[in-house]
């Protein structure tokens, strides 16, 4: 009969679409177009299940697939921006030395600043206030952090910068060198070394341009005071520090003549000052006469107090006389003081004599010529006048 062909083709359409549906759960579907359809609703389109949520394995995906990807998203997807990589925070150079350090190799940091000239006290084995400075003094010349502590860069560039110090440098031991200038010497140059002690308050004579008993004094003070070797004579050394702390000699200076050497018209002076015996002083060309019934005895150059403490002008009297006196107020030395008006007096002054109009006084006049006032407070009486004026 006719039934069973038709059973039997029915059960192999059934078989056939088992096993197609059974190859789409695989993911790959065979491509079905060129065959021709056996019925309508049989093609291999609609026999495939639909998409799972797992991702397909075939390497060509599916037209549906494309389109989908093409297709913008309605949600954006919450990605957090990337954070950049954390900055490391650079470590601190190791120190080799700090403030408070002891030891001989501090002594080799001194000694090699010395040589540079950063350090200029003696050489220890502290590491102090004077050697925190000199090294961040190196340090900013050389444009490396001012720590005023020495790590590896700072050493490396102090030790390519100098020598390896001596024993002697390291123990301060200073020894003498060839003379230069010596007793018994007479030259220009011995009138700048007069000079230059007179400006340091070492040498009080004539400036002559003679090497005597005298200059070898006053040079010996001078390099104990320094701690060179306190020979007498002028070695490099010595002559190197001595012009280091001091100025340029005047010609003045060199010639040895003093303002008592100046002639002095009396046309100059205060009519006040041409009876009996004054001290007179003019603020305006910043001399003191001594004067005696009008005739100028002595002539000096002096100093006066500064804008804020100024020197009282007037006529006065000499009150009284000290030899060796300290200000109360100042606890500065005022050597041949003769006070006129309440604490101020005519008196020596150092720092004069050192700085010259570089500075100014407390109010009190300035002389800076040693010898000449020490004649000038053997002369002067108590009750003798003093003029302060201005021409």
């Amino acid at each position: 009969m006719a039934i069973v062909p038709l059973r039997r083709t029915l059960l192999t359409s059934i078989a056939a679409a088992a096993v197609a549906a059974a190859l789409a759960g695989c993911g790959s579907v065979p491509d079905r177009t060129a065959a021709p359809q056996d019925r309508a609703g049989t093609s291999a389109t609609s026999a495939a299940p639909s998409p799972s949520g797992s991702k397909p394995t075939s390497a060509i995906p599916s037209a549906e697939a494309s389109e989908a990807s093409k297709a913008p998203s309605t949600a954006p997807a919450s990605r957090k921006p990337a954070k950049s990589p954390a900055k490391e925070t650079p470590k601190p150079a190791a120190v080799i030395f700090k403030p408070g350090d002891e030891g001989t190799r501090v002594r080799e940091l001194q000694a090699r600043l010395k040589q540079l000239d950063w350090y200029t006290a003696d050489v220890t084995d502290q590491y102090d206030d004077r050697t925190t400075t000199a090294v961040k003094g190196f340090q900013q010349k050389r444009e490396l952090p001012g720590t005023g502590t020495v790590d590896a860069k700072t050493w490396s560039r102090l030790v390519a910068m100098t020598k390896e110090p001596t024993h002697d440098q390291l123990y301060n031991i200073v020894h003498a060198g060839p003379a230069i200038l010596d007793k018994g010497d007479q030259s220009q140059q011995v009138r700048q070394l007069q000079a230059r002690l007179k400006q340091l308050d070492w040498f009080s004579e004539k400036v002559t341009g003679f090497y005597g008993s005298v200059t070898t004094a006053a040079v010996r003070g001078f390099q104990d005071k320094r701690g060179l070797p306190t020979t007498g004579a002028v070695d490099q050394a010595t002559w190197d520090r001595l012009v280091a702390m001091t100025r340029e000699p005047t010609a003045a200076e060199l010639s040895g003549e003093t303002a008592a050497d100046r002639p002095v018209s009396t046309g100059q002076l205060d009519p006040r000052c041409l009876t009996g015996r004054a001290m007179c002083i003019d603020k305006t060309t910043d001399q003191l006469v001594w004067v005696i019934d009008g005739k100028p005895q002595l002539h000096f150059d002096v100093r006066f107090g500064a804008d804020t403490t100024p020197t009282r002008e007037g006529s006065f009297a000499v009150g009284w006389k000290a030899r060796d006196w300290t200000s109360t107020l100042y606890h500065s030395e005022m050597p041949y003081s003769m006070f006129f008006s309440g604490g101020q007096a005519v008196h020596y002054s150092s720092d004069f004599a050192a700085r010259g109009y570089n500075g100014a006084s407390h109010g009190c006049v300035n002389v800076r010529d040693y010898a000449g006032i020490q004649n000038l407070f053997g002369q002067v009486r108590v009750g003798d006048k003093v003029i302060v004026y201005r021409s």
